[in-house]
């Protein structure tokens, strides 16, 4: 079990900058992938950006440029940084974890953090 804990969101006028935070109950070093996901009112939950243990990052194409994953294995936490923030970047933003075990996938997420990008 791996619970995940999300903070740092808030509102921020469009071209501001804040920084996800996602703190993991265990050691995130054994944990094959981190990510972000987000789901804005009415749409479906979309990936953000996932980086696994040995540091590959993937990040979706609208966020590319202006978004930064990264993860602190001594303080079992992972770090969003949003530049250049737009509004149609407003949505909760989600933790998720990702570990394999025996062929099997387990996923655990974070409760979520709200991202309003608005003047």
């Amino acid at each position: 079990q791996v619970q995940l804990v999300e903070s740092g969101g808030g509102l921020v006028q469009p071209g501001g900058s804040l920084r996800l935070s996602c703190a993991a109950s265990r050691s995130i070093s054994s944990i094959d992938a981190m990510g972000w996901y987000r789901q804005a009112p009415g749409k479906q939950r979309e990936l953000v950006a996932t980086i696994t243990s040995v540091g590959s990052i993937n990040y979706a194409d609208s966020v590319k440029g202006r978004f930064t994953i990264s993860r602190d294995n001594a303080k079992n936490t992972v770090y969003l940084q949003m530049n250049s923030l737009k509004p149609e970047d407003t949505a909760v933003y989600y933790c998720n974890a990702l570990r394999w075990s025996f062929g099997a996938p387990y996923d655990y997420w974070g409760q979520g953090t709200q991202v309003t990008v608005s003047s």
